[in-house]
């Protein structure tokens, strides 16, 4: 088995166990609604939120920064 193999195998395990461990069911709660859902959904939908907007800073931030950097450049 090659080293990249194990690698995910260990990553999947890992995973597997942090189901496991968080599947107990939590009430979210937003104005007026309520929604039942597994802690471990929860922390991977608060996760994903994090990583897009963490993209979208991040695109949005480098093209200020071309953007300044192009209306400098005069001929």
């Amino acid at each position: 088995m090659s080293f990249k193999m194990g690698l995910v195998a260990l990553l999947a395990l890992i995973v597997l166990i942090f189901l496991a461990q968080n599947f107990d069911v939590v009430t979210v709660k937003f104005l007026f609604w309520e929604l039942p859902m597994s802690r471990a959904i929860l922390l991977f939908f608060s996760l994903l939120t994090g990583f897009i907007a963490g993209w979208f800073l991040h695109g949005f931030l480098t093209y200020r920064k071309n953007k300044r950097a192009s209306s400098n450049f005069k001929i």
